[in-house]
């Protein structure tokens, strides 16, 4: 298919990279040049600005892959919308809030254009591992774009379409939310092997043991592992954690809705301590997770 990938940070670098490697005709745009040259050193087409992507589509349906801040969506919808036609299909894959996609589709459909949500997870690996993608919108146009979510989950991906506008973003809103607690419980775990009554135990070597066979194996143990096999002490990481805005929409929800979420709510809690100066070697442990499994700074106020 042809696509254009609007918003090439760390996601939608990979995603574009990925569309291309799969044999699509992909377009980059980005606002800052330089990251549309990089595209186009591993094979998509310079689109510097969306004027471009829309004469290159030309009469053809225009697909739009969106992959931007959720809260810069709304002023990238506008432009969007400004330069598409009647037909055309967006595709909001970052990690948007799924309360603003209706009024967000409504306005797209007024255009006579259609609106796909793609909550999308896969962090820096997803280019080698593929993507896990949770979509919302209309079936007759997820239909359409198919193939795409089909190259992205190459070679060991997955998704599937969740429901209308929303439905997406919500499915990975809420696993964003259990990431965090699951997040919590590893760092507290090996806070303890860390500082419990056995000293100078090897961590790196207790992942490696859970990594085959036990019930905590997962990509993310793994991932803790590396981090904790090059870096044992973890020295260097001041322990201060970022959240991105999920969890929050989803403590917010629950809230609404009385229904408790008390390990969600303990994880969120510790990330907003942490950023109050409340660290210890599990909030420098969730710090060095982010950064392997989604590049985020180590130390995000680091000058």
């Amino acid at each position: 298919m042809k696509i254009a990938v609007a918003g090439l940070g760390r996601m939608g670098m990979q995603i574009a990279r990925s569309l291309t490697r799969d044999g699509h005709k992909v377009l980059a745009q980005n606002r800052s040049p330089e990251k549309v040259d990089e595209a186009v050193k591993f094979g998509a087409i310079a689109a510097y600005h969306p004027q471009d992507v829309a004469k290159a589509f030309g009469d053809q349906q225009a697909v739009i892959w969106l992959m931007v801040p959720a809260e810069v969506v709304g002023e990238e919808l506008d432009t969007w919308l400004k330069v598409l036609k009647p037909g055309d299909i967006i595709i909001d894959g970052g990690n948007s809030d799924f309360r603003n996609d209706p009024p967000h589709y409504d306005k797209v459909k007024a255009k006579g254009m259609e609106l796909i949500d793609s909550g999308t997870s896969g962090g820096i690996h997803g280019y080698d591992n593929g993507f896990s993608m949770m979509v919302g919108g209309e079936a007759a146009a997820v239909k359409t774009v198919a193939p795409i979510f089909d190259s992205l989950s190459k070679p060991h991906g997955s998704w599937h379409h969740f429901g209308p506008a929303g439905a997406g973003h919500f499915v990975k809103m809420v696993h964003n939310a259990i990431e965090y607690g699951y997040m919590e419980s590893l760092a507290e775990g090996y806070r303890m092997l860390h500082e419990g009554p056995y000293k100078e135990l090897d961590l790196a070597a207790a992942g490696e043991v859970w990594q085959h066979g036990s019930i905590v194996e997962s990509s993310l143990n793994e991932l803790t592992r590396q981090a904790l096999k090059e870096n044992p002490t973890l020295e260097g990481i001041d322990g201060v954690v970022a959240e991105s805005g999920e969890t929050r929409w989803t403590l917010e929800l629950a809230e609404k809705n009385n229904l408790p979420m008390v390990c969600i709510k303990a994880a969120y809690d510790v990330r907003l301590a942490s950023q109050k100066g409340v660290v210890n070697f599990a909030t420098k442990l969730l710090a060095a997770m982010r950064n392997k499994f989604g590049g985020h700074a180590i130390n995000p106020d680091a000058k």
